[in-house]
């Protein structure tokens, strides 16, 4: 991997290309890509689902039509293999009193089944147990039984430790296993409401390793409000029992004097196929042309639940998936030249676990020696300023970003962090520079239906992409000193 062995040398770029290049970045066509990928055709791109498999055919069509070169041994996709839900109707989410149906809780709103959901259909008395952890040194379930009955836990673990016991992932999958094990037949989380900002129901895919999955366990979020419905005649509203648990530090699990009816129908696959998409544009020096920069982003986001509700993921992530097909067009149709050759990548299955961009370092296409720097953008069109991750691993490449906003919007903030983030994280760990490009106060609708084209900071995403074009455009010809990390 290509690291700085100082700093980078000082190179004057031209500001004829830059300009060139920032002629084909506007706000118009970045919006316009947005929302063609936020299309309810393309059903939340989900890693696997039809909808994902077209919107990497859209992606592809766009580098194919640019004259860009396949990555992958002569092809744009390289196949990988992930796990996939497909959660379709009917589904329905009640509580349940005296017999009757007391509360229809609406999906999507006050209610979001989990991506990896078993299915279920049945009406089952509700408990609640706490942070739903079961460990000898602290045990939610120790003094109650679930057989039977729908679990009510806490989605986050606890904020605090017990002597003896660091608590594990609390990965819904880790939560769903330790309810089913003790008998339960379906679980329903919810946020902890004495958080500064309570998480609000959202979807997600995200969930967790180690246990296979369980086809016959439901498993959803459901809002705040639902849960003081659910405990409506016990004398405790969701935060008094946040409060009690953690004044305490000691479980307090009950049986609710209501049930749940719960609804959902899913179909899971072990191993489904999906791809990322890249192209490469190759540089024009002789020598230098071996060696690349990579710009990604991720195409997938948390896909649609029971033909009711798509998640279209207009910042997270179609404004850095529109942002690279942006930038890709861009440096075609201004005829720069730049010494390194660049790939353009679209990641597959970030919401998962970075299955996609591991899958890209575990597997390149290129020597990952010669991967200069790779730049992620994520969640870039959306607040009011910009942050540049990995600055405190990467200094230098922080800076060139500082320089280029100081002598244009001045936009960036200062805060940044170390490690990576999201898909820069498996370049990052691989030794390789990496940049993560995001903007600030970004994440007011993530995994919501709320995250619409319509919501995004169209000024601040224009900048944001030119930001990176010039940064781009000097890691592919500025020389530096660089040394082998590893042979």
């Amino acid at each position: 991997m290509l690291v700085l062995n100082t700093s980078f040398i000082t190179a004057q770029i031209s500001e004829a290309p830059k300009q060139a290049v920032n002629d084909f970045i506007n706000v118009e066509s970045l919006l316009q890509k947005v929302e063609l990928l936020c299309s309810p055709e393309f059903a939340g791109r989900l890693s696997g689902s039809e909808g994902y498999n077209k919107a990497s055919d859209y992606v592809r069509n766009h580098f194919k039509e640019l004259g860009l070169q396949p990555v992958f041994k002569g092809d744009y996709y390289q196949k990988l293999l992930v796990e996939y839900n497909e959660i379709k109707a009917p589904a329905e989410f009640s509580l349940v009193k005296d017999g009757k149906v007391f509360i229809k809780y609406k999906l999507g709103t006050d209610y979001a089944f989990r991506g990896f959901t078993g299915s279920g259909n049945f009406t089952a008395p509700v408990v609640f147990c706490g942070y739903g952890i079961s460990d000898e040194a602290y045990d939610d379930y120790k003094d109650i039984d679930v057989t039977g009955k729908v679990v009510i836990v806490f989605k986050q673990n606890p904020n605090w430790k017990v002597d003896g016991l660091n608590w594990s992932s609390g990965y819904p999958r880790e939560k769903a296993k330790t309810a089913a094990d003790r008998g339960a037949v379906g679980l329903i989380m919810v946020s902890r409401p004495l958080d500064k900002n309570p998480q609000p129901v959202i979807a997600s895919v995200m969930h967790g390793g180690g246990s296979e999955q369980n086809e016959n366990f439901p498993q959803l979020q459901m809002s705040l409000d639902a849960a003081n419905n659910f405990l409506t005649g016990t004398g405790y509203y969701i935060e008094d029992l946040q409060a009690k648990i953690d004044d305490s530090q000691k479980p307090f699990s009950f049986e609710l004097p209501v049930s749940a009816l719960i609804k959902v129908n899913a179909d899971y696959y072990k191993d489904m196929e999906t791809q990322n998409i890249a192209a490469i544009l190759e540089g024009s020096d002789e020598e230098l042309k071996k060696e690349f920069i990579v710009i990604g982003a991720h195409l997938d986001h948390v896909g649609s639940q029971a033909g009711e509700v798509y998640y279209p993921g207009a910042n997270d992530n179609a404004s850095g998936s529109a942002a690279v097909m942006q930038l890709a067009e861009a440096f075609v149709k201004s005829g720069i030249k730049t010494k390194r050759s660049i790939i353009f990548t679209l990641f597959a299955s970030e919401e998962q676990g970075l299955f996609g961009a591991e899958y890209f370092v575990q597997n390149p296409p290129v020597d990952l020696n010669n991967i200069v720097a790779m730049l992620n953008m994520d969640c870039i069109a959306s607040g009011d300023s910009i942050q540049i991750g990995n600055g405190k691993s990467t200094p230098e490449l922080w800076q060139i970003f500082r320089e280029i906003d100081l002598n244009n919007d001045n936009l960036m903030l200062e805060r940044t962090w170390s490690g990576g983030g999201a898909d820069a994280t498996p370049f990052h760990n691989k030794g390789i520079l990496t940049a993560y490009i995001v903007t600030y106060y970004s994440y007011a609708h993530l995994h919501l239906p709320s995250d619409l084209p319509e919501t995004l900071n169209g000024q601040l995403y224009e900048s944001v992409v030119k930001l990176t074009s010039q940064a781009l455009i000097k890691l592919a010809n500025v020389e530096y000193k660089r040394e082998k990390l590893f042979e």
